[in-house]
This record gives structure tokens, sequence and C-alpha cells, in this order.
């Protein structure tokens, strides 16, 4: 990034100059002025040209996927048909090991069971869900959300609807201080180790792979701050952050 800054002085010199004759040309009687001597842009520095490429990657980052959800029909290949509620106990029933009687998100599971058709109900670990075209298709996907008790993590997954199947085509699993719908990617943003920072991960369609795949992560100063004890938000806090995103993602998604 540091050798990009040279370029970017030398852009704004040149336009305050044009800035400066446009003035000249339209009566400005104080004549032109130097703006000062233009930086020369540098081209990036390939280091170590000779260095044997590595032959796999270095961090196991999921590239994306997508898995049919089992017991779940859409009616009329409606997406807005099917029930929110039903496709997250589907998953639940799908994957014991995490969400049995011993599982990291046993309390999510408990916690399904009181959910009403919809999501409704006081304990119900289910967000609101929001309906976009995210594969540019013309129809409609699903975005749901749900927190994992008894952990500080939020569920965040997209559906999208093949060959009168449910498919869930983003599957992911962080602490989430908030997600965003922007044109056809889904941003997430979950807290760093030092405050006043944050992680942001988009995630975007991708024809070939039939999936939501990461295309981006940032990682962004918010404001000030100072080395934190505490990477990631407490469990009561995640909830209340996340669903602050919501009315941007609600004016934007068309829910």
């Amino acid at each position: 990034m540091p050798t990009r800054r040279p370029v970017r002085v030398a852009l704004t010199a040149a336009a305050v100059a044009l800035l400066a004759v446009a003035a000249a040309g339209c009566g400005d009687s104080g004549g032109l002025q130097a703006a000062g001597a233009a930086p020369t842009a540098v081209s990036p520095a390939r280091l170590w040209p000779d260095l044997r490429p590595a032959s796999s990657p270095a961090w196991p980052y999921d590239e994306g996927s997508s898995e049919t959800v089992e017991g779940i029909t859409v009616p009329g290949d409606d997406i807005r048909r099917v029930d929110p509620v039903a496709v997250v106990r589907a998953e639940i029933a799908a994957d014991p090991a995490d969400y049995g009687a011993k599982g990291a998100y046993h309390a999510t599971a408990e916690r399904m069971q009181g959910c009403t058709a919809g999501g409704g109900g006081a304990r119900c670990p289910l967000l609101k869900p929001y309906y976009r075209d995210l594969t540019g298709d013309g129809r409609e996907e699903l975005t749901l959300g749900f927190r994992l008790y008894p952990t500080n993590q939020t569920a965040l997954r997209v559906y999208t609807v093949e060959k009168h199947r449910l498919v869930q085509v983003l599957d992911d699993n962080d602490a989430i201080i908030g997600v965003e719908l922007a044109g056809r990617t889904v941003i997430v943003r979950s807290p760093a180790g030092i405050t006043g920072y944050e992680y942001r991960t988009t995630w975007a369609w991708d024809p070939q792979q039939k999936a939501m795949v990461f295309s981006r992560d940032e990682f962004l100063r918010t404001g000030k701050g100072r080395h934190s004890r505490t990477p990631s938000p407490s469990a009561s806090a995640s909830p209340s952050a996340s669903r602050s995103a919501s009315p941007s993602a609600s004016a934007s998604a068309g829910a």
C-alpha cells in the first residue's frame, strides 16, 4: 500500500494545477501559481523473484460450498413460503455433534423448541430473515441468522432454490458485530483483538462453484482504542449488536 501514496500525491498535484488553469480561464486575475514539484511515481518492487512458489494454501479458509437441505420442501419454488424455523431445526437434526446434549451449541437446540412459526418467542435464537437476489438470477435468496448458545457466536446462512430444492450456499459461524447486504454481497463485521478495529469479511456469489465464496477480508480502524484483553464481545452484547445492523439490511434487502 505505501507504494501507491506517491501516485496519489502526483494525481492530487495535477488536479490542483488543472483547477488553477480553469480558474485563470474564468477571469481569475491572480494568475497561475506553482503547485510544487510532483513526486515521481514508484512502481511496486518485487521481492525475492527466485522464491519457490507455495504448492498449497497457507490457511484453510472456507472457499464456499453448497448443500441440499434435507426434509425441507419449497412450495411453488417460492423461498418466502419456506418456514425459517423448520430450516434451522433441519440443520440441528442433521448435526448432533454440534447441537446434541454434549455439543458446543446444545443450548441453541433447546431454545429452538420454544420458537413459533416464523421465529417468534422470547427465547427463540432465530433472528429476522431477509430476502434478496444474491445470485443474479432474478429470484430472491433467504439470509438467516441465529445465535449459537451458549457461545457468543452467531450462525449466518444463505439459501437458494435449485431444481425445486432448498440449497444452502453460505455457512459461516462467527462472533458478529453486524451483517450487511450490499448489492449481491454479504459483509460480516466481527470484533478484533484490538479495540478500535474490526474485521470485515465479504462473501460474493460464484456461478462456477454455485456458492457464496470468500472474496475479501479487511482489518479496519473504527476509532481510537488500545489493546483489549477480551477479543470478542460477551454473549449478552452480541445479540443487540447484531440487531443494530438490521435496519440498514432491512432497507436494502426488502424483507
